[in-house]
C-alpha cells in the first residue's frame, strides 16, 4: 500500500477515535449538567385543622310559664346569638317542685339542669353551704348591683346565687277604664279605701277584691303589704327574724284591726287560682288585684292598668330570682359563662321585654326598660325595699304560712287558732 494510502487511513482513524471521546465528553457534560439541575421536591404535608368542638346544650331550669316564659326565652335568645356554639334547651320547675326534687339529684352527683334559678334565696344559701353549688363570687362585680341584693345567698365570703332581673309587690292593681267609667280615683287614706270598697261592691254586687291563690303565696303577699303598712317596715322584718311572732299585740293588731274585718265584709273572693283570677279580673268581674310587676306583661293591655298601695304604705316587697350553678353539670366552663351573661347583659334584655321586670344590675338604664315599667319603677324608687317574709323564712313553716292563710281566708273567725299555729311552729333557728 502506497504511503499517502497509509497515512491517511491513520489520519482519519484519529479523526474518529477524537470525535468519539468529544462526543462522549460532551455526553456525559450534557448528562452531569441535568443532573446538578434537578431540584428534588420533598412533598410538602399539610396540618389537618383542629376538629371544630361540638356544639354544647345547657339545661337552664326556671319557674317560667306562658307569657313570662317567652319573655325569659328572649334573653336565651340572644345568648345564643352572641355565643352561637352554645345552644340552651328551657325546662320548667316551680320553686318547691325544685325544692323537693333537686337535693336527692345533688346527693347522688346529679342535678336537673346546667344553670337553676329560684326565688328562694335560703334554699340556696342551704344547698350551696351543703356542697351543691359553685361559689359565683368571683363572676361579677357586686358593687354594680342593688344593695343587698346578695345578702341571701351569702355565707361568710362566698356568694352562691347571681341576681337576675327583679319583681315588686306594689299594691292593688285597677283598669284606669273601669276608673274612669264609674268615675273612681285611688284612695289617700284608710277611710277612702273603704268608701271605694263599698262603691265597687255595689256597682259588682260582689266582691271587689279577687284574691288570687295557687299554693298559697298570692295570699301571703297581700298580707305581707297590710303587715308592712299598719306595722311598719320594722314590723316585717322582726317578724322575719323571730324578734316578733304573730301572736304578739302588735301584729295580731295588724289582721284583727284591719284584715279580718275585710275578709268578714265580704271586699275579698275566695281564693281562685291567680291565672284564672287575672282573666276574671281583667273582664271585670272584679275591679282590683294585688299582684306582681309581672301582671303588666300577663294583660292585653298593659297602658290600661295602674295600681296603689295602702294608704301610708312606707315599704314595698321586692324580691330576684337568683341563678345558680351546680357542681354536677358536664359543661361547668358553658353554665357558668351563661350565669354571669343573664345576671349582666342578660338583664338588659329580660328588662326590656314584657315580663314587667326590672333590672338589678345598675348599669341597665331605665331606658332600657319596656316602657311600661318604667313609671312603674320610677314609683318604686320611692318606696322602701323590703324582703318577702316567707321566701326569706322558707323551708317548712313557708308552706305551713300559706295554708294557715287560706284556712283565714275561708274561716276569719279562726284568727286565733291561725296565728298560735305560726308563732308555735316558726323555726327556732
Amino acid at each position: 500500500m502506497k504511503p499517502e494510502v497509509i497515512k491517511l487511513i491513520a489520519a482519519i482513524i484519529i479523526a474518529l477515535v477524537i470525535g468519539i471521546g468529544i462526543g462522549y465528553a460532551a455526553g456525559m457534560g450534557a448528562a452531569i449538567t441535568v443532573t446538578t439541575t434537578v431540584t428534588i421536591t420533598t412533598p410538602v404535608t399539610t396540618p389537618s385543622p383542629s376538629p371544630v368542638k361540638p356544639p354544647v346544650t345547657l339545661i337552664v331550669v326556671g319557674p317560667w310559664a306562658g307569657a313570662e316564659m317567652e319573655a325569659f326565652m328572649e334573653a336565651l335568645k340572644a345568648f345564643e346569638k352572641e355565643y352561637p356554639n352554645i345552644k340552651v334547651e328551657y325546662r320548667i320547675y316551680r320553686a318547691e317542685d325544685l325544692a323537693s326534687i333537686a337535693p336527692p339529684q345533688f346527693e347522688a352527683g346529679m342535678a336537673p339542669g346546667d344553670v337553676i334559678f329560684t326565688a328562694w334565696g335560703w334554699w340556696v344559701k342551704k344547698m350551696g353551704e351543703q356542697g351543691h353549688l359553685y361559689d359565683l363570687s368571683g363572676q361579677v362585680n357586686t358593687e354594680e348591683y342593688v344593695k343587698g341584693i346578695f345578702d341571701p345567698v351569702t355565707s361568710e365570703d362566698k356568694i352562691y346565687g347571681l341576681p337576675f332581673t327583679a319583681w315588686a309587690k306594689p299594691g292593688f292593681w285597677y283598669r284606669k277604664s273601669f276608673f274612669q267609667k264609674y268615675g273612681l280615683k285611688p284612695p289617700e287614706s284608710w277611710d277612702e279605701f273603704l268608701s271605694l270598697l263599698d262603691k265597687l261592691k255595689d256597682i259588682l254586687g260582689g266582691p271587689p277584691i279577687v284574691t288570687g291563690n295557687g299554693v298559697g303565696w298570692p295570699i301571703s303577699d297581700v298580707t305581707e303589704h297590710f303587715i308592712i303598712t299598719f306595722g311598719g317596715p320594722e314590723l316585717q322584718l322582726k317578724l322575719i327574724n323571730g324578734e316578733v311572732m304573730f301572736t304578739d299585740p302588735e301584729a295580731r293588731k295588724v289582721f284583727e284591726d284591719y284584715l279580718v274585718p275585710l275578709i268578714k265584709n265580704g271586699y275579698f273572693s275566695e281564693p281562685i287560682e291567680w291565672t284564672r283570677a287575672l282573666e276574671l279580673w281583667w273582664r271585670g268581674d272584679y275591679a282590683i288585684y294585688f299582684m306582681g310587676t309581672w301582671i303588666t306583661g300577663m294583660v292585653e293591655d298593659p297602658e290600661d292598668i295602674s295600681s296603689f298601695p295602702l294608704p301610708g304604705c312606707k315599704g314595698v316587697v321586692m324580691g330576684t330570682d337568683y341563678i345558680i350553678v351546680p357542681k354536677y353539670t358536664k359543661h361547668p366552663e358553658e353554665a357558668l359563662l351563661l350565669a354571669k351573661w343573664l345576671a349582666t347583659e342578660g338583664q338588659r334584655v329580660h328588662a326590656g321585654t314584657k315580663a314587667g321586670k326590672f333590672a338589678t344590675w345598675l348599669k341597665v338604664g331605665i331606658e332600657d326598660h319596656w316602657a311600661p315599667m318604667q313609671s312603674v319603677f320610677m314609683k318604686l324608687k320611692e318606696m322602701v325595699p323590703m324582703p318577702d317574709l316567707d321566701d326569706t323564712v322558707g323551708g317548712d313553716w313557708q308552706k305551713l304560712f300559706w295554708d294557715q292563710l287560706k284556712l283565714l281566708w275561708v274561716e276569719p273567725d279562726k284568727l286565733d287558732e291561725v296565728l298560735n299555729t305560726l308563732a308555735e311552729n316558726f323555726p327556732k333557728e
